[in-house]
């Protein structure tokens, strides 16, 4: 092979990897609130009283929005939720939840900054708050 011929294929490969490259990146943009995230906050029941708790949840975009399941445990009690979720900004998610085991439902409300959110759920005479991280 020529060194010509070299130059142009590495051009060539240089240039399908940017192209790559800036594939990824739009689909990482657009998955925003995509995949798993985990961490903790506060869940104030109907009767008043504060608990610590700590969260595991998955998050699947589809259309403008994604679709949430939740498990939140603290040392005396484990909840699974689900939610359908409406993109209404770059970084902001608003939907309606779910908590099947206890026939609890309510609105919640996500707040993206990079690899986290902070969600606020409302709903049953209680309500959360809630920062997960990547």
């Amino acid at each position: 092979m020529s060194g010509r011929h070299l130059k142009v294929q590495f051009r060539i490969a240089l240039l399908g990897g940017v192209i790559i490259t800036s594939a990824t990146a739009v689909s990482a943009q657009q998955a925003g609130i995509g995949g798993f995230w985990s961490g903790g906050g506060t869940m104030t029941l109907r009767s008043g009283n504060a608990e610590n708790v700590r969260c595991r949840a998955t998050f699947t975009p589809v259309g403008n929005g994604a679709t949430m399941t939740a498990i939140c445990a603290n040392a005396t009690a484990r909840v699974t939720q689900t939610a359908d979720l409406t993109r209404v900004s770059a970084s902001r998610y608003v939907g309606d939840f779910v908590n099947a085991e206890f026939g609890i439902s309510g609105s919640i409300r996500i707040t993206l900054s990079g690899n986290s959110l902070n969600a606020a759920l409302s709903g049953g005479g209680g309500s959360a708050s809630l920062n997960l991280n990547r």
